[in-house]
């Protein structure tokens, strides 16, 4: 289901799998994982497709919000920024992501999250996400 060498694009995909997709489409992979690959919240959910990628739905709207990479993924971001490479690099790359301190990643204003090893100082997953998600109304899903 995931393509891991699929290029990573702000606002729209990452694996093959695109923002907005119902979550009625991930039925069959959905059913195969266990209680311990979800994270349940009131009106958010966080699928784990082991080592390859976290998916974000809304449960009031039933949308696909967020992808996340994790270690198994293999895709690019711009065709150059992926899982493993020092966050200096990244910067160099890309100079619109900031550290967020409160959230301890760093964040670019193109639609893009990356969490990073704190010792090593090298990126350890990189998200795609909507342009909705900073609205007031996310949560009830107005969007």
């Amino acid at each position: 289901m995931v393509l891991l060498n699929a290029p990573i694009v702000p606002w729209k995909e990452m694996g093959g799998i695109n923002l907005y997709s119902h979550i009625s489409e991930f039925y069959s992979t959905i059913t195969k994982l266990t209680d311990a690959d979800a994270l349940l919240g009131k009106s958010l959910v966080r699928y784990e497709i082991k080592d390859e990628v976290y998916l974000w739905f809304n449960l009031f709207n039933g949308k696909l919000f967020k992808i996340t990479a994790l270690r198994e993924y293999t895709g690019k971001l711009f065709n150059e920024i992926q899982i493993g490479m020092s966050i200096d690099e990244v910067l160099a790359i890309e100079p619109s992501f900031e550290y967020d301190d409160f959230e301890e990643v760093y964040c670019s204003p193109k639609g893009i999250y990356i969490e990073t090893d704190p010792v090593e100082n090298t990126v350890l997953w990189i998200s795609v996400y909507v342009k909705e998600i900073d609205n007031e109304d996310f949560d009830k899903g107005n969007w």
